[in-house]
């Protein structure tokens, strides 16, 4: 890769316009605004990916003629570019791709943008056979087509790109998967390399570091490592989630946890049906405006019915069974609610993304003057909630009624969203505000969580709704005896439990917490003569509410050490002759090692004291 420094400025931006930099420079008007973009800008670094992926493009048909080219855009951390060909890429044609790549980056090749009518355009890509540019260009109507080049590699694009090749100093090619056009599984499956580039080598390497400990925590790995979940794609499908013992203790623990802190709260627990009939979901507008998400209806005695894809609904039929007073407002359900989402197979991803899960869902219904202190009291609770898991750093997203198609009145946007605004600002949290990019139901605000590798998670929001009090005739007797409209509050802290859990997984590298180990300490006799001694010990434990087993197979002791070890089981008792004579255990911690003797009564006290703080 080319180590020779470069000048940082790679575009311009003139009156809010980011332009290349030749083009800008010359274009500056006699009084206008400029501002030079640099590769550590934002702005920058993502107009270096976006040109290396046309970098890439060009290797990959120097040494692929016959890849037919799709798109190459720059995304978060780097950038993709989708070919069509007949055999998928290697790892040993990644290492090709990246040499040649080298050799274009060494060039210094310029990148010169050029304006050209549709027709020109769709002949010269049809000249070329890219019948995938042919079909975005006629989309495209009869704009200006504008076209960018470097040597002999010509792209569609809109640009800007960096003045040269010789830019795109440190970057590597990270894997090759397939991808279908447009992301539609109708559509021929393409071949998409993902890579990445930063302006330094050192931010490379720092990059790559990273991804190593992400790969090392990928909880999909170590669900398999430690036994916790499987997904069953051949017997029962994709998307699905299979808790295994050791998993489904942890999701014990979690909803244990979450229901005793919502009724410390003021929550009341209700639970609502997997499926209903279809014209539920015409009422509250999912089958109108989210049916492509949603499974096909089945008959049953002659009537429609769907899996819900939506908690909402159901707790809307709880509050329509009695009449309602303003007495008896606020009022706080919570539920552990399974739906059922059709998500394309080529976006799952683990327990991410799949196509069963279970919200932490919550509903609340209130009046406009309760509307402040509920919004209060709901992201205070997502705080200790996340606080108890162990995350510390947050952030907030506020967003704002959209311009166009809302339901509901100014006044009441303005209203729900000042409420929204102002808990956020009391209780102090940093946040941003995304105007236009509420729902059209009401606004929301996030919460986003950082991990201990720092990555971003949504998992919290808030959600103020307008429309389904409407679509549903909701009422409370008013305290002057009209019937007046409830204000809705949905609410989810974690999400749902299977991506929490998945965060949760690599946010600890599968080494949980004291509270959530689903295996706290495990009993290592030294030899058979001890194997009645640590089976005491192991029901000591027990009845004392420890998590623990005894592993009495006949294997080496530190070969049983070092599985303990690799299952991320946190304390290990080894029992021999002296631990039973003096009735002790021999404490091993996972990454401390030898801890010493204890009598076992001063252990389990340590280990509840740890649990009673969640450590």
């Amino acid at each position: 890769m080319n180590k020779e420094k470069k000048s940082e400025v790679v575009a311009v931006r003139v009156n809010g316009v980011i332009l290349d930099l030749p083009k800008g420079t010359e274009s500056k008007p006699a009084g206008g605004s400029a501002q030079e973009i640099t590769l550590q800008m934002p702005e920058g670094l993502e107009i270096l990916r976006h040109s290396t992926s046309h970098v890439m493009a060009d290797a990959v048909k120097r040494l692929f003629p016959n890849a037919k080219l799709a798109i190459g855009p720059s995304i978060e951390n780097g950038f993709y570019y989708d070919f069509d060909v007949d055999t998928p890429f290697s790892p040993e044609d990644l290492v090709k791709i990246e040499k040649e790549m080298e050799s274009i980056v060494k060039s210094k090749t310029p990148f010169t943008r050029k304006e050209v009518s549709r027709d020109e355009a769709l002949k010269l890509m049809d000249n070329k056979g890219e019948f995938y540019k042919t079909e975005l260009i006629n989309e495209l109507g009869d704009q200006k087509i504008t076209l960018y080049q470097h040597g002999d590699f010509t792209d569609l694009c809109r640009g800007p790109h960096i003045p040269d090749t010789g830019y795109v100093r440190a970057f590597k090619l990270l894997s090759a998967t397939g991808a279908y056009w447009r992301g539609n599984e109708k559509n021929k499956m393409l071949q998409r390399i993902y890579g990445t580039v930063f302006p330094s080598k050192k931010e490379l390497d720092d990059y790559l570091k990273h991804l190593e400990e992400v790969k090392k925590r990928d909880h999909r790995r170590l669900g398999k490592d430690l036994d916790l979940f499987s997904i069953q794609y051949d017997d029962a499908g994709p998307g699905l989630v299979f808790w295994h013992p050791k998993g489904a203790m942890i999701r014990k623990l979690i909803e244990d946890f979450w229901r005793d802190e919502h009724l410390k709260h003021g929550y009341e627990l209700i639970y609502a049906p997997h499926i209903a009939k279809i014209g539920l979901w015409k009422t509250s507008g999912h089958w109108e405006f989210y049916k492509e998400n949603m499974y096909s209806p089945m008959d049953i005695d002659g009537q429609e019915y769907i899996l819900k894809p939506m908690n909402c609904p159901g707790h809307i039929l709880v509050y329509k069974t009695k009449i309602r007073s303003y007495r008896d407002l606020p009022i706080r359900w919570a539920e552990l609610g399974t739906v059922y989402r059709y998500e394309r197979s080529g976006v799952l991803q683990g327990l991410f993304r799949v196509r069963g899960f279970t919200q932490d869902d919550a509903h609340l219904f209130c009046r406009f003057d309760q509307l402040d202190d509920e919004i209060k009291g709901v992201i205070n609770l997502g705080l200790h909630i996340f606080r108890s898991f162990g995350f510390s750093d947050f952030k907030m997203v506020l967003s704002t009624r959209p311009t166009e198609k809302y339901v509901g009145t100014i006044e009441h946007w303005d209203k729900a969203t000042a409420a929204l605004k102002k808990s956020i600002e009391e209780i102090g949290l940093p946040y941003t505000v995304a105007e236009g990019e509420a729902v059209f139901y009401g606004p929301k605000a996030d919460i986003h969580i950082s991990d201990s590798l720092g990555r971003d998670w949504q998992c919290f929001t808030v959600q103020v709704d307008f429309n389904l009090p409407e679509r549903f005739d909701m009422v409370y007797t008013a305290q002057s005896g009209t019937q007046e409209r409830p204000v809705m509050l949905h609410r989810a802290l974690m999400g749902s439990l299977e991506r929490f859990f998945a965060i949760l997984i690599e946010h600890y590298g599968g080494a949980f917490p004291m509270w959530l180990a689903p295996t706290q300490v495990i009993i290592l006799p030294v030899a058979e003569a001890q194997h009645n001694y640590a089976n005491e010990v192991k029901a000591a434990l027990v009845k004392a509410g420890v998590r623990a087993q005894a592993d009495l197979r006949n294997e080496r002791l530190s070969q049983r050490i070092r599985e303990a070890t690799n299952q991320k089981i946190s304390y290990m008792l080894v029992v021999g002759d002296k631990e039973e004579a003096d009735k002790t255990v021999a404490v091993r911690e996972r990454t401390k090692g030898d801890l010493g003797q204890l009598k076992l009564e001063d252990f389990i006290n340590q280990i509840k004291d740890a649990v009673s703080k969640r450590l």
